[in-house]
C-alpha cells in the first residue's frame, strides 16, 4: 500500500543552552504547538483521526522522561485511544519514528499517523542519561565506544580531510541557511513558538551566524582533543592501528552541529484515509531504509541507508531533484561530496545542521520537512533525505512529489 505525506511542520531550532530562547519551553509543549498548527492547517477532525503517534527522543530523562509521546498526546488533547511510541535510535530517531508509522500505514494497521521527534538539549543535556559506558573506561574499551565527536575526527583522518575542507562546508551551510530564511523558503513549514501570553518566543532558527569570508573559523578551538586525551583516543586507536600512535584532531566547535532545542512532525497516511479526511497528499514515500554500520567509525551508516533507499526505489542519486544529507559533523558532508560527486546545487540548498543545529531526537523528522522545502524551492519531482548518527545508525527516505 502506498504511503503519502499530507503535511510536515517544525519549530525553529533554538540554542541548546540555558540562555537559548526555548530553554523554558517544555519539550512536550513544542509538540503540542505543532499539533495545534496541523489542526489549523488540516482540520481538527483530520488530525484527531490518526491511529498512531510516534516521537523520537534520544535522552529520555527529566523533562523528556516518562514516555514523552504519551505525555504530549495527553497535553495536546488527542484521542485517548491513539497508541503512542517514544523511541530512541540516536540521531536518526525522528526519521525512525516516521518510518515505523509509515510501515503501520503500509500494513493497513492504521489509516493516518503522526510522527516526528523532539529534543530540548538546553533542559536535558547531552549524555544526561548517564549510561555506564560513558565514564567506565574499561567498559568503553571493551565496547569500542568513544564520544561521537571523536568519530568525526577519525573519519577526517581516514579520508584525508583537512581543516580547510571542513571550514568550507561550514561556511556554505551558514550562508545558505541565512539566504533561505531571507528568501522565505521556510515560511510554509516553520511554526513560530509562542509563550503563555501568546507572544512569539522564537520565530526563526537561532544558531545561524554571519561568518563573513570564513577567516574567523581559523580561530575556533579544537573540540575533542581533551576528551580524546582522557583515554578515548586510545580506544579508537586500538581498533585502527593503521593510524599509528595518535588520532589527529581537526574538528573545532564550528565544525559540529550546534546542540539545539526543537521539534518536527509529519502527517502521513494511506490514500483512502487521507481522502476520507479531506486531505491532499504532497508527497509519496517511494522507499525507506534503516541501517547499522561500524560502531567505532560510527558515522557511515547514513551512506549505507542512502544507497539502500535508492536501490529500493529503483533510482540513482542523479535521479533525485533534491538531496538532504545530514551534516552530522563537517567531515560527513565532505566525504559525501567526495565519494558521490553530486550536483551541489541540489544538495542542502537551504543550509543544514552545521548552521541550524541538531536537536537529536527531532532531527530526522525535521529533515523530512526540509527535504520538502528543498523540493519546493527547486521544483523537484523527487528527493532523498539521509541521516547518520552515533554508534553506527543511519536512515534514509525517498520522496516523490504528488
Amino acid at each position: 500500500m502506498d504511503v503519502f505525506i499530507y503535511d510536515a511542520v517544525r519549530t525553529p531550532r533554538g540554542k541548546g543552552r540555558p540562555d537559548g530562547s526555548l530553554a523554558t519551553t517544555p519539550p512536550a509543549e513544542l509538540v503540542v504547538q505543532l499539533v495545534r498548527a496541523l489542526e489549523q492547517r488540516l482540520g481538527r477532525e483530520a488530525v484527531h483521526a490518526i491511529g498512531d503517534f510516534a516521537l523520537g527522543c534520544v535522552t529520555e530523562v527529566g523533562a523528556q522522561g516518562g514516555h514523552l509521546a504519551l505525555m504530549a498526546r495527553i497535553r495536546a488533547g488527542l484521542p485517548e485511544t491513539v497508541p503512542c511510541l517514544t523511541l530512541n535510535n540516536f540521531c536518526v530517531s525522528g526519521m525512525s519514528a516516521v518510518a515505523q508509522a509509515a510501515r503501520r500505514v503500509a500494513l493497513g494497521e492504521v489509516g493516518l499517523a503522526l510522527a516526528g521527534g523532539v529534543e530540548c538539549m538546553s533542559q536535558v543535556t547531552f549524555l544526561a542519561d548517564q549510561a555506564n559506558y560513558y565514564t567506565d573506561m574499561a567498559l568503553a574499551g571493551a565496547l569500542g565506544w568513544a564520544p561521537v565527536g571523536l568519530a568525526a575526527d577519525l573519519m577526517a583522518a581516514r579520508e584525508g580531510i583537512d581543516r580547510a575542507a571542513l571550514d568550507a562546508v561550514v561556511l556554505r551551510s551558514h550562508e545558505r541557511a541565512a539566504k533561505a530564511w531571507t528568501d522565505g523558503r521556510f515560511d510554509r513549514r516553520v511554526i513560530p513558538v509562542t509563550g503563555d501570553g501568546g507572544g512569539t518566543v522564537l520565530g526563526r532558527d537561532e544558531n545561524i551566524r554571519d561568518l563573513g569570508d570564513g577567516v574567523i573559523l581559523a580561530r575556533a578551538r579544537l573540540a575533542f582533543d581533551a576528551v580524546g586525551a582522557a583515554g578515548f583516543d586510545d580506544i579508537i586507536l586500538a581498533s585502527h592501528p593503521e593510524l599509528g600512535a595518535t588520532l589527529p584532531h581537526v574538528h573545532t566547535v564550528a565544525h559540529c552541529p550546534p546542540i539545539s532545542d526543537g521539534a518536527g512532525l509529519v502527517m502521513l497516511g494511506s490514500a483512502a484515509a487521507g481522502a476520507a479526511a479531506g486531505l491532499k497528499p504532497i508527497a509519496r514515500i517511494a522507499a525507506m531504509a534503516e541501517t547499522a554500520d561500524d560502531h567505532v567509525v560510527q558515522l557511515t551508516a547514513g551512506f549505507a541507508a542512502l544507497d539502500l533507499a535508492l536501490v529500493r526505489a529503483g533510482r540513482g542519486l542523479s535521479d533525485m531533484g533534491a538531496i538532504e544529507f545530514m551534516e552530522a559533523f563537517a567531515a560527513v558532508p565532505v566525504k559525501f561530496e567526495r565519494d558521490y560527486k553530486p550536483d551541489l546545487d541540489r544538495v542542502n540548498v537551504n543550509g543544514g545542521h552545521l548552521a541550524m543545529g541538531h536537536p537529536m531526537g527531532a532531527s530526522g523528522g525535521i529533515l523530512v520537512g526540509t527535504l520538502l522545502d528543498a523540493m519546493d524551492h527547486l521544483g523537484a519531482d523527487s528527493g532523498v533525505v539521509a541521516a547518520t548518527g552515533g554508534v553506527g545508525v543511519g536512515a534514509a527516505m525517498v520522496l516523490d512529489r504528488v
